[in-house]
């Protein structure tokens, strides 16, 4: 199948990019850390912040945010989430089925806005875990800036790793909360792995990834998530079924604005600007030693020239 998904300035998609790196092409170390999608490594000092530079290959530092004070919703605001479906009703209805295909633009996975939008939206990963529980500040001031809404798909761990910080999130109104996961596992009942990183093997765990997360979400924050993109955003035909059986739709996208947020500035305002009416872009807002900030203003600034506004998820 012919990847609908696009790296603006190289013509290449995210699946293409990952195959150049493991045939050794040129900058393959570069290319293999690019085509990640995780957004789980800390950058180092000297990362893709340059508008020149090279993108760095992710570092290994560690050090995740530390947990912020409680956020939980009031009684009165806070709904409890109940899927429409049991894991054990899931197990029966799904585990016989075959996997099917395993990617980025499976069968029924939304990569566009509707037909006939003529916007753009963004949206932001935030992938918790050691390397992954930062906040990009910056990045959060650009869109404040130029009041630019953005769909944030937040995973359990950094949600928990901030929970203050996703309360402010909640409480502006140019930002929409979705569900990235619970633990950042690709979606597979077969348990195929996307970057080094196991799926999550079975219909039960793919259930709790999906359901634990949005459960989190709904009752500790009063967020009622519409929107799912399991961790690598890699998901099998029963990820994505089940997921859409349990009232969500696995969101993926057509542009990818930082590469895991690996991107120097001047290619992530190379994505961003050249968006047509209907894309979505992804990029990462818990990298803040990343250059997508910087490349997410300098993008935003050109792409209002041609005259596309930029919409939310939900109101596209």
């Amino acid at each position: 199948m012919q990847s609908n998904t696009r790296v603006v300035n190289a013509g290449l998609s995210r699946r293409r990019l990952l195959r150049f790196a493991l045939d050794g092409g040129a900058g393959a170390v570069g290319l293999l850390g690019l085509a990640a999608l995780s957004g789980c490594t800390e950058l180092p000092e000297s990362s893709a912040t340059s508008a020149t530079g090279q993108a760095s290959a992710p570092a290994t530092a560690s050090g995740s945010a530390p947990a912020s004070g409680p956020a939980k919703a009031s009684p009165s605001a806070e709904p409890l989430f109940s899927p429409n479906l049991s894991k054990k009703e899931a197990t029966a209805e799904f585990a016989r089925r075959a996997p099917g295909q395993f990617g980025l633009e499976v069968p029924g996975i939304q990569l566009a806005l509707p037909s006939g939008a003529r916007g753009v939206a963004l949206t932001f990963d935030a992938c918790g875990g050691a390397h992954g529980s930062k906040m990009d500040h910056q990045l959060i001031e650009v869109l404040r800036t130029h009041k630019t809404p953005a769909t944030l798909f937040v995973n359990q761990r950094w949600a928990r790793s901030n929970r203050q910080l996703l309360t402010e999130l909640i409480a502006d109104p140019i930002f929409e909360i979705a569900n990235h996961g619970t633990k950042h596992a690709p979606l597979s009942v077969a348990g195929q792995q996307a970057y080094g990183i196991p799926g999550t093997g079975s219909v039960a765990a793919a259930y709790d990834e999906i359901v634990l997360n949005q459960r989190y979400l709904a009752q500790e924050f009063g967020v009622e998530a519409r929107f799912f993109r399991s961790g690598t955003a890699h998901m099998d035909q029963v990820g994505v079924a089940l997921c859409r059986k349990l009232g969500l739709v696995p969101m993926n996208f057509t542009v990818n604005m930082d590469a895991g947020a690996t991107f120097p500035a001047a290619s992530v305002a190379t994505q961003v600007s050249a968006m047509k009416a209907g894309d979505v872009g992804i990029g990462h807002f818990n990298q803040p030693k990343s250059g997508t900030a910087q490349g997410v203003d300098r993008g935003l600034k050109k792409l209002a020239d041609t005259g596309i506004k930029v919409v939310r998820l939900t109101s596209a």
